[in-house]
């Protein structure tokens, strides 16, 4: 059956973090006295998204109220930072994902994205994310490609959740069986197999195992999805 929509994840599908997210984390951690490596950063930060609930006074994970208080559980209760100096580093924090310089879009996503569009494809992106998601992408320059934006703090539903894709494809108009996700997580993102969508995972970072490929396809990039898209575009 001939595809009429692509979904696509956002975070390490379409961009990612330039530094890391650890490292920009232990950045803001050293300039207020708390030195410590970005792997250190990281398992304190992981910590904290383990520990904190995914709804916090009605606010969902990843929404600006959610991150405040998994900012807070860091660098307050963590890292012994005063707690009158939390909002600065919490404005801080979010103001630095929102910054198209912090992040790079992966080579090739433009084109692709650019080709499926001549080709009258409805665009669409689910992605587990803050309420700034529309922001971003139209800082990055990647808002005018999608026809809907499914973000996960908005809708207070994450990947997997089967009705976030159900939400998804009922707001693009395509049913299942016509859609393709891609994304580079594959229990979040394969989630879009279980509403029987295809599902492609982009794998920019080679990290996938033989066991992974077996299960679906796995590509290494925009070039390889281009080439595995191509049979699916005619017909």
């Amino acid at each position: 059956m001939t595809l009429q929509a692509l979904f696509f994840d956002v975070g390490r599908t379409l961009l990612t973090e330039r530094p890391s997210r650890y490292e920009i984390y232990a950045e803001a951690a050293q300039q207020r006295g708390r030195h410590l490596t970005a792997n250190t950063m990281k398992r304190v930060m992981r910590t904290a998204h383990e520990d904190i609930p995914a709804r916090i006074n009605g606010a969902y994970r990843y929404s600006d109220a959610w991150f405040r208080a998994f900012v807070h559980r860091i660098f307050c209760q963590n890292l012994g930072l005063p707690p009158q100096e939390i909002a600065e580093v919490t404005e801080e924090l979010l103001n630095r994902f929102s910054e198209p310089e912090t992040f790079h879009v992966f080579p090739g996503a433009r084109e692709l994205l650019t080709e499926l569009k001549a080709k009258g494809l409805k665009l669409g992106v689910i992605s587990n994310w803050g309420e700034r998601l529309n922001l971003l992408l139209d800082r990055t320059e990647l808002a005018g490609f999608f026809d809907v934006v499914i973000c996960s703090a908005t809708e207070k539903m994450e990947k997997p959740d089967p009705n976030l894709f159900h939400l998804a494809l009922e707001r693009i108009g395509v049913e299942p069986a016509r859609a393709l996700h891609t994304g580079d997580h594959p229990e979040e993102d394969g989630g879009a197999l279980k509403v029987g969508m295809e599902f492609v995972l982009i794998d920019h970072a080679g990290r996938a195992g033989a066991e992974t490929s077996q299960a679906f396809p796995v590509v290494a990039g925009f070039d390889e999805l281009r080439t595995h898209l191509n049979s699916r575009l005619v017909g």
